[in-house]
Protein backbone atom coordinates (compact mmCIF):
# COMPACT_ATOMS: atom_id res chain seq x y z
CA UNK A 1 0.00 0.00 0.00
CA UNK A 2 2.79 2.36 0.47
CA UNK A 3 3.68 2.24 -3.37
CA UNK A 4 0.10 2.88 -4.09
CA UNK A 5 -0.07 6.01 -1.63
CA UNK A 6 3.50 7.20 -2.67
CA UNK A 7 3.39 6.87 -6.39
CA UNK A 8 -0.43 6.59 -7.47
CA UNK A 9 -2.91 7.57 -4.97
CA UNK A 10 -2.05 11.18 -4.82
CA UNK A 11 -2.45 11.56 -8.66
CA UNK A 12 -6.00 9.72 -8.11
CA UNK A 13 -7.07 12.50 -5.36
CA UNK A 14 -5.67 15.24 -8.07
CA UNK A 15 -7.97 13.88 -10.54
CA UNK A 16 -10.87 13.49 -8.37
CA UNK A 17 -10.92 17.16 -7.45
CA UNK A 18 -10.40 18.04 -11.29
CA UNK A 19 -13.21 16.07 -11.81
CA UNK A 20 -15.72 16.82 -8.95
CA UNK A 21 -14.60 19.40 -6.74
CA UNK A 22 -13.55 19.30 -2.92
CA UNK A 23 -15.86 16.56 -2.49
CA UNK A 24 -12.75 14.90 -4.29
CA UNK A 25 -10.79 14.26 -1.06
CA UNK A 26 -13.39 12.48 -0.09
CA UNK A 27 -13.13 9.79 -2.20
CA UNK A 28 -9.40 8.78 -1.69
CA UNK A 29 -10.69 6.29 0.72
CA UNK A 30 -13.18 4.80 -0.83
CA UNK A 31 -11.12 4.36 -3.99
CA UNK A 32 -8.50 2.72 -1.98
CA UNK A 33 -11.35 0.16 -0.62
CA UNK A 34 -12.45 -0.56 -3.88
CA UNK A 35 -8.64 -1.75 -4.95
CA UNK A 36 -8.88 -5.10 -3.67
CA UNK A 37 -11.92 -6.74 -4.94
CA UNK A 38 -12.61 -9.75 -7.08
CA UNK A 39 -9.36 -10.89 -6.12
CA UNK A 40 -7.63 -8.69 -8.72
CA UNK A 41 -4.14 -6.86 -7.10
CA UNK A 42 -1.49 -9.06 -8.35
CA UNK A 43 1.37 -6.92 -10.59
CA UNK A 44 2.30 -9.23 -13.24
CA UNK A 45 5.31 -8.13 -14.95
CA UNK A 46 5.92 -7.18 -18.20
CA UNK A 47 8.13 -10.27 -20.10
CA UNK A 48 7.51 -8.79 -23.89
CA UNK A 49 6.33 -4.79 -23.63
CA UNK A 50 2.54 -4.23 -24.50
CA UNK A 51 2.48 -5.66 -27.48
CA UNK A 52 4.58 -7.81 -30.11
CA UNK A 53 4.30 -8.27 -34.17
CA UNK A 54 2.52 -11.34 -33.00
CA UNK A 55 -0.43 -9.02 -31.66
CA UNK A 56 -3.90 -9.26 -34.05
CA UNK A 57 -7.03 -8.45 -32.72
CA UNK A 58 -9.83 -10.30 -34.24
CA UNK A 59 -13.17 -8.64 -33.65
CA UNK A 60 -16.42 -10.80 -33.52
CA UNK A 61 -19.72 -10.55 -31.30
CA UNK A 62 -20.16 -13.80 -28.98
CA UNK A 63 -22.66 -15.59 -31.48
CA UNK A 64 -21.40 -14.93 -35.52
CA UNK A 65 -21.56 -18.50 -35.45
CA UNK A 66 -23.75 -20.63 -34.45
CA UNK A 67 -24.72 -24.33 -33.49
CA UNK A 68 -27.82 -25.76 -31.67
CA UNK A 69 -26.00 -28.35 -29.83
CA UNK A 70 -23.23 -26.01 -28.12
CA UNK A 71 -23.81 -22.63 -26.68
CA UNK A 72 -22.20 -19.74 -28.98
CA UNK A 73 -19.39 -18.95 -27.07
CA UNK A 74 -18.23 -22.13 -26.96
CA UNK A 75 -18.70 -22.30 -30.89
CA UNK A 76 -16.70 -19.02 -30.92
CA UNK A 77 -14.36 -20.63 -29.31
CA UNK A 78 -14.05 -23.93 -31.00
CA UNK A 79 -13.71 -21.93 -34.46
CA UNK A 80 -10.73 -19.62 -33.04
CA UNK A 81 -8.63 -22.27 -31.73
CA UNK A 82 -9.09 -24.90 -34.51
CA UNK A 83 -8.82 -21.81 -37.59
CA UNK A 84 -6.90 -19.02 -36.27
CA UNK A 85 -4.94 -20.16 -33.26
CA UNK A 86 -1.19 -18.84 -33.86
CA UNK A 87 -3.50 -16.51 -36.60
CA UNK A 88 -4.56 -14.24 -33.98
CA UNK A 89 -3.93 -13.54 -30.39
CA UNK A 90 -6.08 -11.34 -29.36
CA UNK A 91 -10.12 -11.53 -29.33
CA UNK A 92 -12.36 -8.03 -29.18
CA UNK A 93 -15.46 -10.41 -27.75
CA UNK A 94 -18.43 -7.55 -28.57
CA UNK A 95 -20.59 -6.93 -25.72
CA UNK A 96 -22.09 -10.57 -24.26
CA UNK A 97 -24.29 -8.74 -21.74
CA UNK A 98 -27.97 -8.88 -21.52
CA UNK A 99 -29.41 -6.39 -23.81
CA UNK A 100 -32.40 -4.31 -25.55
CA UNK A 101 -31.08 -3.05 -28.70
CA UNK A 102 -28.16 -1.89 -31.17
CA UNK A 103 -26.55 -5.58 -30.43
CA UNK A 104 -25.64 -5.26 -27.72
CA UNK A 105 -24.82 -1.43 -27.26
CA UNK A 106 -27.98 -0.97 -25.02
CA UNK A 107 -27.07 -2.69 -21.67
CA UNK A 108 -29.52 -4.06 -19.33
CA UNK A 109 -26.94 -5.48 -16.50
CA UNK A 110 -23.06 -5.17 -16.96
CA UNK A 111 -21.93 -7.91 -14.88
CA UNK A 112 -23.78 -10.75 -16.60
CA UNK A 113 -23.43 -12.50 -19.59
CA UNK A 114 -26.67 -12.76 -21.46
CA UNK A 115 -28.27 -16.23 -21.15
CA UNK A 116 -28.51 -16.63 -25.16
CA UNK A 117 -24.62 -16.66 -25.57
CA UNK A 118 -23.13 -18.53 -22.58
CA UNK A 119 -21.44 -18.22 -19.32
CA UNK A 120 -18.84 -16.42 -17.45
CA UNK A 121 -16.90 -19.71 -17.74
CA UNK A 122 -17.45 -19.96 -21.46
CA UNK A 123 -15.57 -16.21 -21.45
CA UNK A 124 -12.92 -17.64 -18.97
CA UNK A 125 -12.16 -20.65 -20.87
CA UNK A 126 -11.72 -18.70 -24.64
CA UNK A 127 -9.38 -16.30 -22.48
CA UNK A 128 -7.20 -19.27 -21.39
CA UNK A 129 -6.25 -19.05 -25.68
CA UNK A 130 -6.54 -15.64 -26.63
CA UNK A 131 -5.85 -12.29 -24.82
CA UNK A 132 -9.98 -10.87 -24.45
CA UNK A 133 -10.69 -7.24 -24.95
CA UNK A 134 -14.22 -6.09 -23.13
CA UNK A 135 -16.57 -3.06 -23.99
CA UNK A 136 -16.94 -0.43 -21.51
CA UNK A 137 -19.94 0.57 -22.47
CA UNK A 138 -19.81 3.88 -20.74
CA UNK A 139 -22.00 6.86 -22.22
CA UNK A 140 -24.89 4.53 -21.57
CA UNK A 141 -27.13 1.94 -20.63
CA UNK A 142 -30.43 0.23 -21.28
CA UNK A 143 -33.71 1.90 -20.10
CA UNK A 144 -34.86 -1.95 -19.31
CA UNK A 145 -31.94 -1.78 -16.68
CA UNK A 146 -32.23 -2.21 -12.88
CA UNK A 147 -30.61 1.53 -12.77
CA UNK A 148 -33.04 2.97 -14.99
CA UNK A 149 -36.19 1.43 -13.23
CA UNK A 150 -35.10 2.88 -9.67
CA UNK A 151 -34.85 6.19 -11.51
CA UNK A 152 -38.39 5.63 -12.94
CA UNK A 153 -39.76 4.64 -9.72
CA UNK A 154 -37.48 7.28 -7.61
CA UNK A 155 -35.36 4.93 -5.26
CA UNK A 156 -31.57 4.65 -4.74
CA UNK A 157 -28.85 4.27 -5.99
CA UNK A 158 -30.42 4.57 -9.99
CA UNK A 159 -32.71 7.91 -8.82
CA UNK A 160 -29.49 10.09 -9.43
CA UNK A 161 -27.72 7.86 -12.42
CA UNK A 162 -29.27 10.18 -14.88
CA UNK A 163 -30.22 13.24 -16.19
CA UNK A 164 -33.38 15.35 -16.56
CA UNK A 165 -33.24 18.12 -18.74
CA UNK A 166 -35.75 20.91 -19.32
CA UNK A 167 -36.91 20.03 -22.78
CA UNK A 168 -36.91 24.13 -23.27
CA UNK A 169 -33.51 24.51 -22.93
CA UNK A 170 -31.12 25.58 -25.84
CA UNK A 171 -29.21 22.24 -26.65
CA UNK A 172 -28.26 23.04 -30.07
CA UNK A 173 -24.45 23.25 -29.68
CA UNK A 174 -24.21 19.66 -28.77
CA UNK A 175 -22.65 17.51 -31.23
CA UNK A 176 -25.44 14.63 -32.53
CA UNK A 177 -23.96 11.58 -33.83
CA UNK A 178 -27.44 10.80 -34.82
CA UNK A 179 -30.52 12.28 -36.16
CA UNK A 180 -32.86 12.06 -34.13
CA UNK A 181 -33.88 14.19 -31.03
CA UNK A 182 -31.57 14.40 -27.96
CA UNK A 183 -34.35 13.73 -25.25
CA UNK A 184 -36.86 11.17 -24.88
CA UNK A 185 -39.73 11.83 -22.46
CA UNK A 186 -40.08 9.14 -19.63
CA UNK A 187 -42.93 9.13 -17.73
CA UNK A 188 -41.75 8.84 -13.79
CA UNK A 189 -43.33 8.31 -10.63
CA UNK A 190 -42.64 12.12 -10.11
CA UNK A 191 -44.21 12.57 -13.44
CA UNK A 192 -43.08 13.37 -16.75
CA UNK A 193 -39.17 14.04 -17.52
CA UNK A 194 -37.17 14.42 -20.18
CA UNK A 195 -33.82 12.38 -20.37
CA UNK A 196 -31.24 12.49 -22.03
CA UNK A 197 -30.61 9.95 -25.33
CA UNK A 198 -27.60 10.89 -27.45
CA UNK A 199 -27.81 7.61 -29.59
CA UNK A 200 -31.15 6.23 -29.15
CA UNK A 201 -34.24 6.64 -26.99
CA UNK A 202 -33.56 3.07 -25.79
CA UNK A 203 -29.96 4.49 -24.85
CA UNK A 204 -30.10 6.38 -21.93
CA UNK A 205 -27.55 8.51 -20.74
CA UNK A 206 -25.87 8.32 -17.58
CA UNK A 207 -25.01 11.05 -15.22
CA UNK A 208 -21.00 11.17 -14.57
CA UNK A 209 -21.20 14.32 -13.00
CA UNK A 210 -22.54 11.85 -9.78
CA UNK A 211 -19.15 10.32 -8.43
CA UNK A 212 -21.48 6.92 -7.63
CA UNK A 213 -21.62 6.49 -11.13
CA UNK A 214 -17.37 6.82 -11.33
CA UNK A 215 -17.78 4.14 -8.40
CA UNK A 216 -19.75 1.80 -10.41
CA UNK A 217 -17.70 1.75 -13.75
CA UNK A 218 -14.52 1.05 -11.28
CA UNK A 219 -16.13 -1.76 -9.97
CA UNK A 220 -17.34 -3.26 -13.03
CA UNK A 221 -13.83 -2.41 -14.66
CA UNK A 222 -12.51 -4.47 -11.80
CA UNK A 223 -15.13 -7.28 -12.39
CA UNK A 224 -13.92 -7.12 -16.53
CA UNK A 225 -10.46 -7.94 -14.99
CA UNK A 226 -11.02 -10.61 -12.86
CA UNK A 227 -12.54 -12.22 -15.45
CA UNK A 228 -10.30 -11.75 -17.94
CA UNK A 229 -10.39 -9.36 -19.76
CA UNK A 230 -6.79 -8.12 -20.79
CA UNK A 231 -7.93 -5.09 -22.72
CA UNK A 232 -10.87 -2.36 -22.07
CA UNK A 233 -13.10 -0.55 -25.58
CA UNK A 234 -14.10 2.80 -24.12
CA UNK A 235 -17.14 3.18 -26.04
CA UNK A 236 -18.51 6.07 -27.29
CA UNK A 237 -16.19 7.63 -24.40
CA UNK A 238 -15.56 11.26 -26.09
CA UNK A 239 -19.68 11.91 -25.31
CA UNK A 240 -19.26 11.42 -21.22
CA UNK A 241 -19.64 14.53 -19.55
CA UNK A 242 -22.38 16.60 -20.28
CA UNK A 243 -22.21 20.09 -19.81
CA UNK A 244 -25.30 22.81 -21.17
CA UNK A 245 -23.94 25.64 -23.09
CA UNK A 246 -20.97 22.94 -24.94
CA UNK A 247 -20.50 20.55 -27.43
CA UNK A 248 -20.43 17.71 -24.59
CA UNK A 249 -17.29 16.49 -26.77
CA UNK A 250 -14.01 16.32 -25.68
CA UNK A 251 -14.91 17.69 -22.08
CA UNK A 252 -11.90 18.15 -19.79
CA UNK A 253 -13.99 15.34 -17.18
CA UNK A 254 -13.68 12.95 -19.76
CA UNK A 255 -10.05 12.88 -20.14
CA UNK A 256 -9.45 12.69 -16.17
CA UNK A 257 -12.05 9.65 -16.23
CA UNK A 258 -9.78 8.00 -18.64
CA UNK A 259 -6.74 8.90 -16.67
CA UNK A 260 -8.56 7.67 -13.94
CA UNK A 261 -9.06 4.54 -15.23
CA UNK A 262 -5.32 4.56 -16.42
CA UNK A 263 -3.96 4.95 -12.90
CA UNK A 264 -6.58 2.08 -11.68
CA UNK A 265 -5.50 -0.96 -14.18
CA UNK A 266 -1.61 0.68 -13.64
CA UNK A 267 -2.36 -0.41 -9.52
CA UNK A 268 -3.92 -3.90 -10.48
CA UNK A 269 -3.24 -4.84 -13.61
CA UNK A 270 -0.17 -3.08 -15.62
CA UNK A 271 -0.43 -5.50 -18.21
CA UNK A 272 -3.92 -4.70 -18.86
CA UNK A 273 -4.39 -2.06 -22.37
CA UNK A 274 -7.01 0.49 -22.76
CA UNK A 275 -8.63 1.10 -26.00
CA UNK A 276 -10.36 4.68 -26.72
CA UNK A 277 -13.48 4.59 -29.40
CA UNK A 278 -13.56 7.89 -30.59
CA UNK A 279 -15.18 8.19 -34.41
CA UNK A 280 -14.01 11.56 -34.76
CA UNK A 281 -11.64 14.08 -36.76
CA UNK A 282 -8.02 12.43 -36.65
CA UNK A 283 -6.78 14.89 -34.24
CA UNK A 284 -9.61 15.21 -31.91
CA UNK A 285 -8.92 11.47 -31.67
CA UNK A 286 -5.05 11.23 -30.80
CA UNK A 287 -6.07 13.88 -28.12
CA UNK A 288 -7.03 10.64 -26.44
CA UNK A 289 -2.92 9.39 -25.80
CA UNK A 290 -2.85 12.25 -23.29
CA UNK A 291 0.57 12.83 -22.34
CA UNK A 292 1.34 9.19 -22.15
CA UNK A 293 -1.21 8.76 -19.12
CA UNK A 294 -5.11 8.57 -21.14
CA UNK A 295 -5.31 5.19 -23.72
CA UNK A 296 -2.44 2.83 -24.52
CA UNK A 297 -4.77 2.52 -28.38
CA UNK A 298 -6.85 4.56 -29.88
CA UNK A 299 -8.65 3.83 -33.31
CA UNK A 300 -7.62 4.96 -36.15
CA UNK A 301 -10.53 5.86 -37.82
CA UNK A 302 -9.43 8.00 -40.39
CA UNK A 303 -7.80 4.49 -42.55
CA UNK A 304 -11.00 2.92 -42.77
CA UNK A 305 -12.82 5.60 -45.20
CA UNK A 306 -9.27 6.90 -46.44
CA UNK A 307 -8.18 3.37 -47.89
CA UNK A 308 -11.65 2.70 -49.52
CA UNK A 309 -11.24 6.18 -51.37
CA UNK A 310 -7.69 5.34 -52.40
CA UNK A 311 -8.55 2.09 -54.01
CA UNK A 312 -11.57 2.93 -55.28
CA UNK A 313 -10.36 6.01 -57.02
CA UNK A 314 -6.96 4.36 -57.94
CA UNK A 315 -5.00 7.26 -56.12
CA UNK A 316 -2.77 6.88 -53.14
CA UNK A 317 -2.07 10.37 -53.07
CA UNK A 318 -4.45 11.52 -50.30
CA UNK A 319 -3.21 7.73 -48.45
CA UNK A 320 0.16 9.26 -48.50
CA UNK A 321 -0.24 12.63 -48.09
CA UNK A 322 -2.28 11.39 -44.77
CA UNK A 323 0.20 8.70 -43.59
CA UNK A 324 2.94 11.16 -43.79
CA UNK A 325 1.79 13.47 -41.03
CA UNK A 326 1.16 10.38 -38.71
CA UNK A 327 3.04 11.42 -35.65
CA UNK A 328 5.91 9.11 -34.47
CA UNK A 329 4.22 7.91 -31.36
CA UNK A 330 6.48 7.28 -27.87
CA UNK A 331 6.73 3.74 -26.48
CA UNK A 332 3.30 2.75 -24.94
CA UNK A 333 1.02 4.29 -27.46
CA UNK A 334 -0.23 2.73 -30.58
CA UNK A 335 -2.97 2.94 -33.00
CA UNK A 336 -5.21 0.09 -34.09
CA UNK A 337 -5.45 -0.47 -37.50
CA UNK A 338 -8.53 -1.87 -38.74
CA UNK A 339 -10.87 -1.41 -41.73
CA UNK A 340 -13.94 -2.53 -40.72
CA UNK A 341 -15.71 -2.74 -37.72
CA UNK A 342 -19.37 -3.82 -35.84
CA UNK A 343 -20.13 -0.41 -36.81
CA UNK A 344 -19.88 1.72 -40.22
CA UNK A 345 -17.28 2.88 -42.30
CA UNK A 346 -17.13 6.19 -40.44
CA UNK A 347 -17.01 9.45 -42.36
CA UNK A 348 -16.30 11.96 -39.88
CA UNK A 349 -12.72 11.35 -39.84
CA UNK A 350 -12.13 12.66 -43.71
CA UNK A 351 -13.50 15.77 -42.83
CA UNK A 352 -10.32 18.18 -43.44
CA UNK A 353 -8.78 15.51 -45.58
CA UNK A 354 -10.95 14.99 -48.09
CA UNK A 355 -13.11 17.88 -50.32
CA UNK A 356 -17.02 17.65 -49.20
CA UNK A 357 -16.99 16.63 -52.97
CA UNK A 358 -14.72 14.07 -52.62
CA UNK A 359 -16.83 12.52 -49.55
CA UNK A 360 -20.09 12.57 -51.57
CA UNK A 361 -18.57 10.39 -54.43
CA UNK A 362 -17.74 8.03 -51.83
CA UNK A 363 -21.27 8.13 -50.49
CA UNK A 364 -22.36 7.50 -53.60
CA UNK A 365 -20.23 4.71 -54.44
CA UNK A 366 -21.47 2.70 -51.15
CA UNK A 367 -24.49 3.61 -52.70
CA UNK A 368 -23.77 1.89 -55.91
CA UNK A 369 -22.68 -1.25 -54.31
CA UNK A 370 -25.93 -2.00 -52.38
CA UNK A 371 -24.73 -0.61 -48.96
CA UNK A 372 -26.54 2.13 -46.95
CA UNK A 373 -25.31 5.88 -45.43
CA UNK A 374 -26.21 6.72 -41.60
CA UNK A 375 -26.93 10.30 -41.29
CA UNK A 376 -26.04 12.68 -37.83
CA UNK A 377 -27.71 15.85 -37.17
CA UNK A 378 -25.72 19.41 -37.06
CA UNK A 379 -26.34 22.02 -34.98
CA UNK A 380 -28.02 23.74 -37.92
CA UNK A 381 -30.73 21.37 -37.84
CA UNK A 382 -29.41 19.82 -41.52
CA UNK A 383 -28.05 16.50 -41.89
CA UNK A 384 -25.20 15.14 -42.98
CA UNK A 385 -23.47 11.60 -43.72
CA UNK A 386 -22.05 9.86 -40.36
CA UNK A 387 -21.63 6.41 -41.61
CA UNK A 388 -21.11 3.71 -44.85
CA UNK A 389 -23.23 0.85 -43.79
CA UNK A 390 -21.75 -1.52 -46.27
CA UNK A 391 -19.17 -4.72 -45.76
CA UNK A 392 -15.65 -4.14 -46.82
CA UNK A 393 -15.39 -6.64 -49.10
CA UNK A 394 -18.83 -5.62 -50.93
CA UNK A 395 -17.37 -2.00 -50.51
CA UNK A 396 -14.70 -2.53 -52.85
CA UNK A 397 -16.28 -5.06 -55.25
CA UNK A 398 -15.41 -4.14 -58.99
CA UNK A 399 -18.62 -4.53 -61.44
CA UNK A 400 -18.63 -7.75 -63.04
CA UNK A 401 -15.08 -9.20 -62.47
CA UNK A 402 -14.95 -11.23 -58.71
CA UNK A 403 -11.70 -11.86 -59.44
CA UNK A 404 -10.50 -8.25 -59.29
CA UNK A 405 -12.59 -7.41 -56.30
CA UNK A 406 -10.75 -10.35 -54.58
CA UNK A 407 -7.62 -8.73 -55.69
CA UNK A 408 -8.37 -5.29 -54.36
CA UNK A 409 -10.14 -6.02 -50.80
CA UNK A 410 -6.73 -8.47 -49.94
CA UNK A 411 -4.32 -5.45 -50.94
CA UNK A 412 -6.27 -3.29 -48.60
CA UNK A 413 -6.18 -5.91 -45.93
CA UNK A 414 -2.32 -6.01 -46.84
CA UNK A 415 -1.69 -2.30 -46.42
CA UNK A 416 -3.52 -2.38 -42.78
CA UNK A 417 -1.66 -5.24 -41.92
CA UNK A 418 1.73 -3.17 -42.78
CA UNK A 419 1.39 -0.31 -41.45
CA UNK A 420 2.53 1.01 -37.74
CA UNK A 421 0.56 -0.47 -35.19
CA UNK A 422 -1.59 -3.14 -33.96
CA UNK A 423 -3.73 -4.54 -36.65
CA UNK A 424 -7.51 -5.29 -35.49
CA UNK A 425 -9.81 -7.77 -38.39
CA UNK A 426 -13.40 -7.76 -38.06
CA UNK A 427 -14.42 -11.78 -38.82
CA UNK A 428 -16.54 -10.62 -41.42
CA UNK A 429 -13.57 -9.31 -42.92
CA UNK A 430 -11.59 -12.37 -42.65
CA UNK A 431 -14.71 -14.35 -43.86
CA UNK A 432 -15.03 -12.51 -47.07
CA UNK A 433 -18.89 -12.05 -45.78
CA UNK A 434 -20.56 -10.07 -48.69
CA UNK A 435 -23.78 -7.42 -47.57
CA UNK A 436 -26.33 -8.83 -45.39
CA UNK A 437 -29.17 -7.00 -47.56
CA UNK A 438 -31.93 -9.43 -44.98
CA UNK A 439 -30.72 -7.80 -42.41
CA UNK A 440 -31.62 -4.84 -43.66
CA UNK A 441 -34.36 -5.09 -45.44
CA UNK A 442 -36.11 -8.03 -43.30
CA UNK A 443 -38.41 -8.09 -40.02
CA UNK A 444 -36.80 -5.53 -37.88
CA UNK A 445 -34.05 -4.70 -40.11
CA UNK A 446 -31.35 -1.42 -39.67
CA UNK A 447 -28.77 0.15 -41.67
CA UNK A 448 -25.41 -1.73 -39.52
CA UNK A 449 -27.38 -5.41 -39.81
CA UNK A 450 -25.57 -5.38 -43.16
CA UNK A 451 -22.16 -6.52 -41.32
CA UNK A 452 -23.54 -8.17 -39.02
CA UNK A 453 -24.54 -11.60 -40.25
CA UNK A 454 -25.24 -14.36 -38.40
CA UNK A 455 -23.64 -17.75 -39.58
CA UNK A 456 -24.46 -21.51 -38.78
CA UNK A 457 -21.28 -23.63 -38.06
CA UNK A 458 -22.26 -26.83 -40.94
CA UNK A 459 -22.60 -23.91 -43.25
CA UNK A 460 -19.87 -21.54 -42.76
CA UNK A 461 -17.51 -25.01 -42.74
CA UNK A 462 -18.96 -25.42 -45.86
CA UNK A 463 -17.72 -22.05 -47.13
CA UNK A 464 -14.57 -22.14 -45.77
CA UNK A 465 -13.16 -25.42 -46.83
CA UNK A 466 -13.93 -24.89 -50.72
CA UNK A 467 -11.07 -23.35 -51.87
CA UNK A 468 -13.15 -22.27 -54.86
CA UNK A 469 -15.32 -20.43 -52.70
CA UNK A 470 -15.02 -16.92 -53.41
CA UNK A 471 -15.29 -16.53 -48.94
CA UNK A 472 -12.97 -19.67 -48.64
CA UNK A 473 -10.70 -18.29 -51.47
CA UNK A 474 -10.37 -14.89 -49.16
CA UNK A 475 -10.11 -16.75 -45.86
CA UNK A 476 -7.11 -19.00 -46.89
CA UNK A 477 -4.85 -16.12 -48.07
CA UNK A 478 -5.73 -14.01 -45.59
CA UNK A 479 -4.91 -16.65 -42.41
CA UNK A 480 -1.78 -17.25 -44.40
CA UNK A 481 -0.65 -13.65 -44.61
CA UNK A 482 -1.46 -13.64 -41.38
CA UNK A 483 1.11 -16.48 -39.92
CA UNK A 484 3.39 -15.08 -42.10
CA UNK A 485 3.49 -11.54 -40.87
CA UNK A 486 4.31 -13.63 -37.30
CA UNK A 487 7.47 -13.20 -35.78
CA UNK A 488 8.96 -10.51 -38.14
CA UNK A 489 10.01 -7.75 -35.88
CA UNK A 490 9.95 -5.01 -38.77
CA UNK A 491 6.02 -5.12 -38.43
CA UNK A 492 6.12 -4.62 -34.22
CA UNK A 493 3.73 -1.79 -33.15
CA UNK A 494 6.43 0.34 -32.47
CA UNK A 495 8.69 -0.29 -35.29
CA UNK A 496 10.09 2.42 -37.77
CA UNK A 497 8.15 3.33 -40.61
CA UNK A 498 8.92 5.33 -43.55
CA UNK A 499 6.46 6.65 -46.14
CA UNK A 500 7.43 6.03 -49.69
CA UNK A 501 6.64 8.55 -52.60
CA UNK A 502 6.18 6.48 -55.64
CA UNK A 503 3.33 8.59 -57.03
CA UNK A 504 -0.28 8.35 -57.59
CA UNK A 505 -0.81 4.61 -58.57
CA UNK A 506 1.38 3.02 -56.35
CA UNK A 507 1.71 2.91 -51.99
CA UNK A 508 4.82 2.04 -50.09
CA UNK A 509 6.33 1.97 -47.19
CA UNK A 510 9.26 0.89 -44.82
CA UNK A 511 8.86 -0.96 -41.59
CA UNK A 512 12.38 -1.02 -39.73
CA UNK A 513 13.22 -3.54 -37.26
CA UNK A 514 13.26 -1.78 -33.17
CA UNK A 515 16.39 -3.24 -33.46
CA UNK A 516 17.25 -2.72 -36.86
CA UNK A 517 17.21 -6.15 -37.26
CA UNK A 518 15.09 -6.19 -39.81
CA UNK A 519 13.63 -4.29 -42.93
CA UNK A 520 10.80 -5.08 -45.03
CA UNK A 521 9.54 -3.07 -47.74
CA UNK A 522 6.18 -2.84 -48.41
CA UNK A 523 4.22 -1.67 -52.05
CA UNK A 524 1.36 -1.73 -53.29
CA UNK A 525 -0.49 -1.07 -56.46
CA UNK A 526 -3.94 0.29 -55.95
CA UNK A 527 -4.97 0.54 -59.50
CA UNK A 528 -6.48 -1.96 -62.08
CA UNK A 529 -3.11 -1.54 -64.51
CA UNK A 530 -0.03 -3.37 -64.03
CA UNK A 531 2.40 -0.99 -62.42
CA UNK A 532 6.57 -1.17 -63.02
CA UNK A 533 8.70 0.29 -60.63
CA UNK A 534 12.69 0.11 -60.65
CA UNK A 535 13.82 -1.64 -57.14
CA UNK A 536 16.47 0.78 -57.22
CA UNK A 537 13.60 3.07 -56.32
CA UNK A 538 12.10 1.56 -52.93
CA UNK A 539 15.37 0.93 -50.86
CA UNK A 540 19.10 1.61 -51.19
CA UNK A 541 19.43 -1.80 -50.50
CA UNK A 542 18.66 -2.38 -54.30
CA UNK A 543 20.96 -0.36 -55.45
CA UNK A 544 23.36 -3.32 -55.58
CA UNK A 545 22.38 -7.08 -56.89
CA UNK A 546 21.49 -9.38 -54.98
CA UNK A 547 17.70 -11.76 -53.25
CA UNK A 548 14.54 -10.84 -51.33
CA UNK A 549 11.71 -12.69 -49.57
CA UNK A 550 8.80 -11.77 -50.88
CA UNK A 551 6.39 -12.87 -47.47
CA UNK A 552 3.54 -12.97 -48.91
CA UNK A 553 3.92 -15.50 -51.65
CA UNK A 554 7.14 -17.12 -49.36
CA UNK A 555 9.37 -16.59 -52.70
CA UNK A 556 12.73 -15.80 -52.96
CA UNK A 557 12.89 -12.57 -56.03
CA UNK A 558 16.09 -11.32 -57.38
CA UNK A 559 16.40 -7.71 -56.89
CA UNK A 560 19.07 -4.98 -58.63
CA UNK A 561 19.24 -1.41 -59.46
CA UNK A 562 18.34 -2.57 -63.07
CA UNK A 563 15.41 -4.61 -62.44
CA UNK A 564 11.83 -3.91 -61.73
CA UNK A 565 9.75 -4.72 -59.64
CA UNK A 566 6.13 -5.59 -61.73
CA UNK A 567 2.92 -5.60 -60.01
CA UNK A 568 -0.08 -6.87 -61.19
CA UNK A 569 -3.86 -5.12 -60.36
CA UNK A 570 -4.12 -4.49 -56.77
CA UNK A 571 -1.04 -6.33 -56.01
CA UNK A 572 0.75 -6.25 -52.88
CA UNK A 573 4.04 -6.95 -52.06
CA UNK A 574 6.31 -7.54 -48.75
CA UNK A 575 10.18 -7.65 -49.18
CA UNK A 576 11.81 -8.88 -46.26
CA UNK A 577 15.80 -7.41 -47.26
CA UNK A 578 18.56 -9.96 -46.81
Amino acid sequence: MKILRHEIIHRVEERLHRIYGDTGELMVERFCMLLGRYGVGKVSPRRHGLWTENDVVLISYADTIRDEESRPLEVLRQFCTRRLKNTVRRIHLLPFFPWSSDDGFSVIDYRQVGGQYGRWEDIERLGDDFGLMFDLVLNHCSMESSWFREFVIGIAPGRHYFLPVDPNVDLSSVVRPRPWPLLTKTATRGGDVWVWTTFSEDQVDLNWQNPDVLFEFLDILLWYLSKGATMLRLDAVAFLWKEIGTTCLHRPETHEIIKLFRDTIEIVAPDTLIVTETNVPHEENISYFGDGDEAHMVYNFTLPPLLLYCLLREDASSLREWAVTLPDLPRGRSFLNFTASHDGIGVRPLQGILPDAEIAWLVEQTRERGGRVSMKRNSDGSESPYELNITYVDALKAADDPELSRRRFLCSQAIVLALRGVPAVYIHSILGTPNHIEGVEGPGGYNRAINRRKYRKDELDRILDDADHPQGAIFATYTRWLRRRNNHPAFHPEAGQEILDLGPHLFGLVRTGLRQDETIVCVFNVTACERRIRYSKLHPHFERNGTARELLSAETIRTGPNRSLVLPPYHAVWLALR
